[in-house]
């Protein structure tokens, strides 16, 4: 069954000016403001997209990797994993770098890199952003 779930931002004013409110539709939990400022220099309490596509890499990427490991009979007893987008004013996304720590009892090191490569390759928002360069660090805690 598919699903679709929605946001909305209402903005107001020019770019370097503006500001606005992203809305998180779907799930009810919050509105957060978004402004130029807050995306192309230091964040001040604002988010931007990148940081938002930075929580949906993270999670994504975690849940393919957690399924990837149970379907082999290695359940992880932990996965923790950030994403670093990377923005360039005048370039846009330049690249996301994934960083996964997990626990994963009776897998060796090899083993746990080799799944989170795939995981990285099949996750559904890695495969939305393919036109970005995604990097990988994995390691055993």
């Amino acid at each position: 069954m598919a699903t679709t779930r929605h946001a909305h931002t209402e903005w107001e004013g020019n770019l370097l000016e503006g500001k606005g409110v992203v809305t998180l539709d779907s799930s009810g939990i919050g509105s957060f403001d978004v402004s130029w400022p807050s995306r192309a220099e230091q964040p001040g309490g604002k988010t931007s997209p990148e940081e938002l596509i930075a929580a949906a890499h993270s999670s994504c990427f975690s849940m393919a990797l957690s399924h990837a490991l149970a379907g082999a009979g290695t359940p992880p007893t932990r996965l923790v994993t950030k994403a670093d987008v990377t923005f360039q004013p005048g370039e846009g996304i330049t690249g996301i770098h994934l960083t996964v720590e997990g626990e994963v009892p009776g897998l060796d090191e090899a083993g746990f890199v080799s799944a989170a490569e795939d995981a990285k390759k099949n996750c559904p928002v890695s495969q939305a952003l393919t036109g970005t360069t995604i990097t990988l660090s994995a390691s055993l805690a």
